[in-house]
């Protein structure tokens, strides 16, 4: 495993970006929207690492909520696997609490699935794994 991205919630994606943009000097190379989830995101190359802004697009999102507890900041670390399956397993096994036992698709095509902070020293972690052709 690899740290794929580190998602960032922010209130508003437009401002944002422009400061990451400048921050990196570089633009964003995708903006998505999640619809399942409730938000829109923009992935920006930092290194071998991905930073992904995450906007609220509804009151109900966890984005919404976790903004209004918490304030803007770090919202999750996605580790990418090689077989969410297998690692979603080895992980119940090792006494994770899986919040999506199934995994769904996430952004920036791949497949995904979050442990609970509770389990994991309050932070959100995604597992993350590509999304091949056969996947779909």
């Amino acid at each position: 495993m690899k740290v794929e991205h580190i998602g960032l919630a922010v209130k508003d994606l437009k401002e944002s970006g422009s400061l990451f943009s400048k921050l990196f000097g570089q633009e964003s190379y995708k903006v998505e929207e999640v619809e399942s989830e409730g938000v829109s995101t923009s992935f920006f190359k930092c290194g071998d690492t991905k930073i992904e802004l995450l906007e609220a697009t509804n009151k109900e999102s966890p984005i919404a909520k976790f903004i209004e507890k918490r304030g803007e900041g770090i919202h999750h670390i996605a580790f990418e696997v090689e077989d969410i399956h297998s690692e979603i397993k080895r992980l119940s096994d090792e006494g994770f609490t899986i919040l999506n036992p199934e995994p769904k698709k996430g952004a920036d095509n791949k497949m995904v699935c979050f442990l609970h902070p509770k389990t994991t020293n309050s932070v959100l972690i995604e597992l993350c794994q590509e999304i091949k052709q056969k996947d779909q």
